[in-house]
C-alpha cells in the first residue's frame, strides 16, 4: 500500500506555498486529520490532510474496498481579519473525517453541515462542495488507485442551504454569480433568494 499523504502534502505545497500553521485532530475510531493553513496576500486557505488516506466507500456496499474508490481533501478559502476564521480547524477536520465516521462519499454538489457556526460568529453552519481542478490540480496515483481530488468548500448560510436542497447546487451557484457574492467574505450575508 502506498502512503498517499506525503504526495498530497507535496501537491498542496506546490499549489499553495508552505503552510504557516497546522493542527491535528483525532476522532475516536478514525485516523488523524490535519488541517494546514496557507496565507497568500488577502486570502487564507485551510486544507485538510488525511481524508485521502483511504478511499471513500459507498455506504450501501457490503464490503469496503481498501484500494479503489474516490479520494479527496477539502480546501476552504476566506479573507482574514474580519473574523476568527482559525477556529474553523476543528469543524473542517470533522467534515474531512465524515467519510470514515459516517461512511459518506463527499462529491461536488453535496452539502456538508457541522451543526454549529464554522467559526465564532460565522453566519454559516454548512458548506457546498465545489468542483475540483481549479486551485489545486488532481493528484494522479498509480493504478488501481483513484486520483486525489481537492474539493473547494463554499460556506452557505442556513437560508442558502435550505434553498439549495430545493433548487440544487447549480441554481445556488448561479444566484451567487448573479449577485456578485464574495464567497471568501467570512461575514457575508445570504444572497437574495426570491
Amino acid at each position: 500500500m502506498v502512503d498517499v499523504l506525503p504526495l498530497v502534502e507535496a501537491r498542496l505545497t506546490t499549489a499553495l506555498g508552505e503552510p504557516d500553521a497546522r493542527a491535528a485532530v483525532t476522532f475516536l475510531g478514525t485516523d488523524r486529520i490535519e488541517v494546514l493553513r496557507f496565507t497568500e496576500g488577502d486570502v487564507v486557505r485551510y486544507a485538510s490532510l488525511g481524508m485521502s488516506a483511504h478511499p471513500m466507500t459507498d455506504p450501501t456496499a457490503m464490503l469496503a474496498d481498501p484500494v479503489k474508490g474516490p479520494r479527496a481533501e477539502l480546501v476552504l478559502s476566506v479573507r482574514p481579519g474580519a473574523a476568527d476564521t482559525d477556529k474553523v480547524l476543528r469543524p473542517l477536520a470533522v467534515l474531512a473525517a465524515s467519510p470514515q465516521v459516517e461512511g459518506l462519499v463527499v462529491a461536488p454538489g453535496a452539502s456538508l453541515d457541522v451543526g454549529e457556526p464554522l467559526w465564532p460568529g460565522a453566519p454559516f453552519t454548512s458548506v457546498l462542495v465545489g468542483e475540483p481542478g481549479g486551485l489545486v490540480e488532481d493528484l494522479e496515483l498509480d493504478a488501481p488507485l483513484d486520483p486525489v481530488r481537492f474539493l473547494p468548500l463554499l460556506p452557505m448560510t442556513p437560508n442558502e442551504a435550505a434553498w439549495k436542497r430545493v433548487h440544487g447546487a447549480q441554481a445556488l451557484q448561479e444566484r451567487w454569480l448573479a449577485g456578485g457574492t464574495d464567497l471568501r467574505d467570512p461575514s457575508r450575508r445570504s444572497v437574495p433568494l426570491e
